[in-house]
């Protein structure tokens, strides 16, 4: 597991998966989901009207601006593309 971003490894998760299914308490629990401010929101859905994928220095910045992890902004990027994709 990477200690700084709170995410599991894929090595590890399979493991812990297969833990957790056979109902073992094994291991650290994921980090919760991330609740986000409307003005994050708004400020990242502005963006997104803009540019659809940000390199590392935008989403330095942005990150930044709006007190999250790097981590954080560019899986909201993710996921907003995907339910983009879905919606057309």
């Amino acid at each position: 597991a990477d200690e700084s971003s709170g995410y599991e490894s894929e090595s590890a998760g399979g493991e812990r998966a297969a833990t957790a299914a056979a109902g073992g308490t094994r291991g650290r629990q994921r980090r919760a989901r991330t609740a986000f401010t409307s003005e994050q929101v708004c400020r990242l859905e502005k963006t997104f009207q803009r540019q659809k994928y940000l390199g590392a220095s935008e989403r330095r910045k942005l990150a930044a601006a709006l007190q999250l992890s790097e981590i954080q902004i560019k899986t909201w990027f993710q996921n907003r593309r995907m339910k983009l994709k879905r919606q057309i």
